[in-house]
Order: structure tokens, then C-alpha cells, then sequence
């Protein structure tokens, strides 16, 4: 078979995708939701099924071998969202003017700043910031970060991969989001080309009004 115009990345990415959202639309009337322990294991549990399809997915075609993906997972109910991570795509929360990243990285740069090897500043522009110690569908069982966090009125979600955070400081991201936030997953892709947009950009943006 022959992937025309998409990367391996991207196939890698939207069959994660939608095995997460599978897994948790099928799973979720079976749990209580007034437990936090039970939905935490829900969107564990999500990660582990949407890595085991990618992983069986890459086995069967060779032409997809070794592809692998991050994952972002947001679950929101009763003023809490529910978090699942793996990679260094990241998941902030805006809250009173102030930003805050609600994810660590997994890669090897973040390991370096987390040891006190380089500062944050000497992060952004590292040779390896790009390296990943996590990703979803490289081997057959991950440990992805879970967490409970929350969320009440009028905080924002913004959910964005690499090629934004690599290009665009947080304040600049803060900047955007509250200059319009209507407009805003525009204008930070716009951004973010505009300061060099080497790589793939996404981003969600969710308002809790």
C-alpha cells in the first residue's frame, strides 16, 4: 500500500486518535464518574489501547515501521478535567491572566532541565529538544502521564503540538489567547509560521464559559 500526502507521523497520529476516542466512548458508561480514581484508569487505560493499535498497525505494514506518535487526552466533567500525555505535545491552562503548562515533556532536553544540566532558556534552542524519552506506538507498553486538574469558569485549554511551543514563547501564547480568543487557533499557527513553522502545527483551544 501506498500512503500518498501523508506521513507516517500523521497516520500514526490520527489512528491514535480515533482508537482513544473509540475506547472511551465505548468504556465510559461502564464506569462511576464520581470516582476520580475510576475515570483516571479510563484514560489510562484509553492510552494503552490507542498505543497497542498503533504498535499492531506498524507491525502489519512494513512501510510503517517504527512509527510512533504523541497523545494528548482531555476528558472534562464536574468542573475537572481529566488528563492523559505521552510526547511533547502540551496541554496548558489559562486561568486570570496567567498561564500555566500542565504537562511535562518526555524528551531528553526536559530530562537535561529537570537535572539542573541546562536551564530552560538553554532549552529552547538545544540541538536534541526534539528528541523524544516517550512517544505512543514504539513498543508494545508505555507508561503515559495521568492527572486530575481543574477547571472552572472562564479558564482556557490549549492543547498544541511542538511545532507551536518551538517557535512561539508562552507569553506570546498568553498574548493571543487573550486578545481574541475566537480567532486565536489561527493567529498562533499564523505566528508560529511566521517564526520559522519548521515543523507540523496544531492546536485546540477550549473554553470553559
Amino acid at each position: 500500500m501506498v500512503w500518498e500526502d501523508i506521513t507516517v507521523g500523521e497516520i500514526a497520529s490520527k489512528t491514535a486518535t480515533i482508537a482513544a476516542k473509540n475506547y472511551i466512548q465505548t468504556n465510559i458508561s461502564g464506569i462511576n464518574l464520581e470516582e476520580k480514581e475510576e475515570i483516571l484508569k479510563l484514560v489510562r487505560s484509553a492510552m494503552e489501547y490507542a498505543n497497542m493499535v498503533v504498535y499492531e498497525k506498524a507491525k502489519e505494514n512494513t512501510e510503517l515501521e517504527n512509527m510512533g506518535t504523541t497523545l494528548e487526552i482531555c476528558l472534562i466533567m464536574n468542573n475537572k478535567v481529566y488528563i492523559g500525555h505521552i510526547g511533547d505535545s502540551r496541554i496548558y491552562r489559562i486561568r486570570k491572566e496567567i498561564i500555566r503548562k500542565l504537562t511535562q515533556d518526555h524528551s531528553y532536553v526536559q530530562k537535561l532541565v529537570e537535572n539542573g544540566t541546562i536551564t530552560k532558556e538553554e532549552a529552547l534552542n538545544h540541538p536534541k529538544k526534539n528528541m523524544l524519552t516517550k512517544a505512543l506506538g514504539c513498543t508494545a507498553f508505555i507508561e503515559p502521564d495521568v492527572m486530575v486538574k481543574g477547571f472552572l469558569k472562564n479558564d482556557i485549554l490549549l492543547l498544541c503540538s511542538d511545532g507551536l511551543t518551538n517557535m512561539v514563547k508562552d507569553e506570546e501564547i498568553l498574548n493571543i489567547l487573550q486578545t481574541d480568543i475566537t480567532s486565536a487557533v489561527d493567529n498562533l499557527i499564523i505566528k508560529a509560521n511566521q517564526m520559522g513553522g519548521i515543523d507540523n502545527i496544531s492546536a485546540v483551544i477550549i473554553q470553559n464559559a
